[in-house]
């Protein structure tokens, strides 16, 4: 008894809450198999690297911001067949990463672009890497307030930290002069030393009109499209059809 409380005292201080859970569980199927020691070690071990694992990814998802929880598995490529399949699953491999390379989706509204840019950045939580997901409007507004609040600084520290930016929505919303000269030194900052995913429904020649400053937008694109992949989504709203394919359920069973 007193050996179970002072085992259990040690593994509080060690912060080992998962063999603390296990180890008598664990410790009674090894000695029912007759595994030697270090099999029982190992298996206790192994449990703690797999809870840790585990919550050390769904910690970088819930740091990721992302608006809703979207995989790969659940996206219907046959409804955009102008995506280039191939080339979005060998992106979830994550190379590009490594590289430090960009990724922009380009294509009409509805067409599924968020949803990819979700799941790449979930692929690489999981891969173990810091990715933070923001519309464009959002991250400016957060660097104007951060500019006003005198912590402009730290926030562009902590953005270039991140080893994925996903930037949604490029191109809904003009920006201003202060917001366009704002993100522009966020994405300047991040060339070469961490990937941004861009989501956008113009093409890059009308950049110019969120931007407002043709040589800005021309120094950003410059920038962004050196080592980097670009998907095209072509094809009507996937959120349209299914919302008319539902209408037509619906009076179906009427």
């Amino acid at each position: 008894m007193e050996a179970d409380l002072l085992l259990h005292s040690y593994l509080k201080r060690l912060k080992l809450p998962t063999i603390a859970t296990n180890y008598r569980k664990f410790a009674q199927e090894a000695g029912s198999a007759n595994q030697p020691y270090e099999r029982y070690l190992l298996a206790l071990t192994e449990a703690e690297v797999h809870t840790r694992e585990a919550n050390a990814e769904r910690k970088r998802i819930g740091r990721a911001r992302f608006p809703v929880l979207k995989t790969l598995d659940s996206f219907e490529f046959a409804a955009i067949p102008a995506l280039n399949k191939q080339a979005v699953l060998e992106l979830t491999k994550g190379h590009y990463l490594e590289a430090k390379e960009n990724i922009i989706l380009v294509g009409p509204t509805g067409t599924g672009k968020t949803h990819i840019s979700v799941a790449l950045g979930i692929s690489a939580c999981r891969q173990g890497k810091r990715v933070r997901f923001t519309t464009a409007a959002g991250l400016i507004n957060e660097l104007i307030e951060a500019q006003a609040q005198l912590r402009l600084s730290k926030l562009e520290t902590t953005l270039l930290k991140l080893d994925l930016l996903i930037l949604d929505e490029v191109g809904f919303v003009p920006f201003s002069k202060t917001g366009a000269e704002l993100l522009f030194g966020v994405l300047t900052e991040r060339y070469e030393r961490g990937s941004v995913l861009v989501t956008t429904n113009l093409d890059f020649a009308s950049w110019t009109e969120v931007f407002g400053d043709a040589r800005l937008t021309g120094a950003l694109l410059d920038r962004l499209t050196h080592r980097c992949h670009i998907l095209e989504f072509q094809g009507d709203s996937y959120r349209f059809k299914e919302s008319l394919r539902r209408r037509e359920k619906t009076r179906a069973k009427t």
